[in-house]
């Protein structure tokens, strides 16, 4: 990327899942330096007050293994993402509504393929998505981070990407702003970290996501959380997770001896940008 201080104009598209947003670039080749994403053009565009502001940034890329697309996620500091649950309900809604795909498609992610279906659309550009999570692996109890009540349990989880999930039998608050950042890097790679109640069958979430900080929704974090709720007795196999964006619904079933989940929710178009910018303070 050229650091002349030249200013780069960039059209991007902004979608959200419950509050959880991503600037989308359905034709990265659109973007400065050949196409490929810089992780300064991610801070700077995902920045909430020097940029446009998202958790995330994701670019459209050609199927290599027989979907219609790839998507590829970037956390709002730049580093790359294996998934996201909301990222690919947002990117499926973004091409359904550019006429780029279909109401279903397959699109790749660094953790496998992934079937989207857009179904019925609501008030204020959003629709109702849903995706194919694949596998959850339960990788068992782990010792609860020091300075919470004897009542939080933590549990680590793959949804393709990692998590812990940090759960106790009654909703309670904890103080997540806080722990977030350093149980994030208590996983090799970074994981999320999801702070999970029971209350009414249902899950309460509130989530630190690597890369991100605290956000709105978390798709994988949801299907996490239920998968570990689920282990333990404490949910059935449809499991509402209210997020403080709002609720997702996650399915769970058994296939051929593993777990699989997918997500269901609102996903919400909100406008077309361009970014204006000089990338040569952006470090």
């Amino acid at each position: 990327m050229r650091d002349s201080g030249v200013v780069t104009t960039v059209a991007l598209l902004k979608y959200h899942g419950l509050g959880n947003d991503f600037l989308v670039a359905l034709d990265p080749t659109t973007l400065p330096g050949d196409g490929e994403v810089d992780p300064r053009l991610v801070r700077a565009a995902c920045d909430r007050h020097r940029g446009f502001g998202a958790d995330g940034f994701i670019a459209a890329r050609p199927a290599a293994a027989g979907g219609e697309f790839a998507m590829e996620l970037h956390n709002a500091d730049g580093g790359r993402a294996e998934t996201s649950g909301n990222g690919l309900r947002c990117l499926a809604l973004a091409l359904f509504d550019e006429g780029l795909a279909g109401e279903e498609m397959t699109i790749e992610t660094d953790a496998g393929p992934r079937r989207c279906a857009v179904g019925a659309r609501s008030q204020g550009g959003c629709a109702d998505v849903r995706a194919e999570m694949g596998g959850v692996v339960l990788e068992g109890e782990q010792e609860a981070p020091a300075g919470l009540d004897g009542r939080w349990r933590a549990f680590a989880a793959t949804t393709g990407n990692p998590h812990l999930v940090l759960l106790r039998e009654r909703s309670a608050t904890i103080d997540l702003a806080s722990l977030g950042p350093v149980l994030e890097k208590a996983r090799s790679g970074g994981q999320n970290v999801e702070a999970v109640g029971v209350e009414d069958g249902a899950l309460v979430l509130s989530v630190w996501e690597r890369g991100a900080g605290m956000t709105e929704a978390c798709g994988s974090g949801s299907v996490a959380a239920a998968a570990v709720a689920r282990s333990l007795g404490l949910v059935g196999d449809r499991v509402v997770v209210r997020n403080p964006g709002g609720p997702v619904l996650v399915g769970l079933r058994e296939h051929a001896g593993e777990l699989e989940a997918d997500l269901e929710g609102p996903a919400c178009r909100v406008g077309r940008v361009e970014l204006a910018l000089s990338l040569e303070a952006v470090t």
